[in-house]
């Protein structure tokens, strides 16, 4: 019933609200609430939340939001790394208790062989403008798996160990979580992270709205998968190596066969990881900084700055969930524009 009065609600927005609504453009800046973030288990999962708090922010390194001994290994890798590339400080108020009041909450997967801190930045983000946002590392597909060489692969028995993750996910409980309201649930993926936040939507009636990056959600590659009946929005990197322009027409067929409101950004210079965190900080995520060549016609290039593409990554995933699970129509509004004048984004759109 829930998911059915969401999606009346948008098709009457679609039809009915008023055409001359500006975009908003405070999903390109940290919202109005500092950013809170802890580092917890649950169900024997490490897990990072990521919610508003009226606590004072302070600058973090990125490796301190690790444990050890992988915050040693993660300054280890930073410090070999392209100072340009992965993020290295976050401005966040550690383990600070949450803002009062009752916020949607957004689930994360990352991308394959990842942590759960490969959207950090986004996470930061939504949680600004009012979301708490909840990822969780899929143990055996980590950064550290990678380099200890023990990864699993990517077969349809690992999704559905990511699925039992969120689905741990969503029933954890935690003091940072005491804000999150869970009658409003997006969830949002990167690489095979979106393959996971897609079949999670699929299979949880709980979750009203998914935003895929850099990856199609329903694929040959994953037999089953489909698309959920609810706002579906879709990041394509145009230089996105891994998985190809095949891979990028079948995320182009997914916005297309979407069966409600669908969005689809084209990123242009953006590589695989320019959405990530932790792009650069291995050699198997350097696509997406500094200079390759393109996956389209192999002439060299420059990929996008990693800032910019974390920026806009940020600022449309912002804008997605405020549209779908705030009904703002300020929000909907900036979903339609390029960024900035359609240089960077090319913006799509079908209700």
């Amino acid at each position: 019933m829930r998911r059915f009065v969401l999606l009346v609600y948008i098709a009457c927005l679609a039809a009915c609200s008023d055409p001359e609504t500006p975009p908003d453009m405070s999903v390109e800046q940290h919202g109005p609430y500092s950013v809170g973030t802890a580092r917890f288990t649950s169900d024997g999962r490490t897990l990072q939340s990521f919610y508003p708090t009226d606590s004072a922010e302070a600058d973090v390194a990125f490796e301190s939001l690790e444990d050890e001994p992988h915050r040693t290994d993660y300054a280890t890798l930073l410090a070999m790394a392209d100072p340009a590339c992965p993020t290295r400080r976050l401005s966040l108020a550690v383990d600070a208790p949450p803002a009062a009041g009752a916020f949607p909450l957004v689930v994360v997967s990352h991308c394959y062989t990842c942590t759960r801190l490969n959207l950090a930045t986004v996470s930061a983000r939504l949680a600004s403008h009012g979301f708490v946002v909840l990822s969780v590392d899929h143990e055996g597909a980590t950064l550290w798996n990678l380099l200890a060489m023990n990864q699993t692969g990517l077969t349809s028995q690992a999704l559905d160990a990511r699925i039992t993750d969120m689905q741990a996910t969503l029933a954890a409980e935690h003091a940072s979580l005491a804000s999150a309201d869970r009658t409003r649930i997006g969830s949002l993926g990167h690489s095979f992270g979106a393959v996971t936040a897609g079949k999670l939507a699929q299979l949880d009636d709980r979750v009203q709205a998914t935003f895929a990056l850099a990856a199609p959600i329903d694929s040959p590659l994953f037999p089953g998968v489909e698309l959920a009946p609810i706002p579906l929005a879709f990041l394509v990197a145009r230089e996105d190596n891994s998985i190809s322009e095949f891979g990028n027409d079948f995320i182009r067929d997914n916005f297309a066969a979407a069966p409600q409101a669908a969005w689809k950004l084209e990123v242009a210079d953006a590589g695989h990881w320019s959405v990530s965190d932790l792009v650069g900080v291995v050699d198997n995520f350097d696509a997406g900084c500094g200079m390759d060549v393109r996956q389209t016609d192999d002439t060299p290039f420059t990929y996008l700055g990693p800032a910019t593409g974390r920026a806009i990554t940020a600022a449309y995933v912002t804008a997605f969930f405020r549209a779908t699970l705030d009904d703002d129509p300020g929000a909907r509004a900036y979903l339609a524009r390029g960024f900035p004048d359609d240089n960077l984004v090319d913006a799509a759109h079908h209700d």
